[in-house]
């Protein structure tokens, strides 16, 4: 009875290993900020001030969703700070409203490249940002879809339309 009681113990500590946990947190310059302990953190709108503060958190990439012509977005800025803090950052413009696949290919294909993880990815709220990764981990990582989903909803993906528009491109590029 006690080994079964140890083994019942010892399956539950590897099952919430498994299941890593969301937290969110405030930080000045970053909205929205949900963070998959170091794995990654998926927020809305950044200021090019918080970057040196990310890279302290222990991110190596930063993945900027957000279109140039967004309200508040600083690529440039973000991008010089970015350089200046020694972190790798990319700019994968992603539009809610003209979903482009291409983009989802781009992210996928920075993401898995050696040295972008952890990776802090954002957009606007966090939507975009945890609809992609909600994308690498099942095409990348093979989790299932409802172990991805929920994770993605607890990081910020939100928007109905920009889930269904992930869940499709899953189906087409599912090997």
């Amino acid at each position: 009875m006690k080994t079964l009681i140890a083994l019942f113990a010892a399956a539950m500590i590897l099952i919430g290993a498994a299941q890593a946990q969301v937290t969110k947190e405030s930080v000045p310059g970053i909205t929205n900020l949900a963070r998959l302990e170091t794995t990654v953190a998926c927020a809305g709108a950044v200021t090019p001030s918080a970057v040196a503060g990310i890279k302290k958190m222990g991110f190596t990439s930063i993945i900027n969703l957000r279109e140039p012509t967004e309200q508040g977005a600083d690529i440039e800025g973000e991008a010089a700070a970015a350089k200046a803090a020694g972190i790798n950052f990319y700019n994968i413009p992603f539009s809610n409203a003209k979903p482009d696949p291409a983009a989802v290919d781009r992210f996928l294909l920075t993401i898995a490249q050696p040295g972008n993880q952890p990776a802090f990815i954002h957009c606007g709220s966090g939507n975009r940002a945890a609809g992609m990764w909600f994308v690498k981990r099942v095409l990348i990582d093979r989790w299932d879809l409802e172990r991805a989903g929920a994770e993605a909803e607890s990081l910020g993906l939100s928007n109905p339309t920009l889930k269904a528009f992930m869940l499709k491109y899953i189906e087409a590029h599912k090997q």
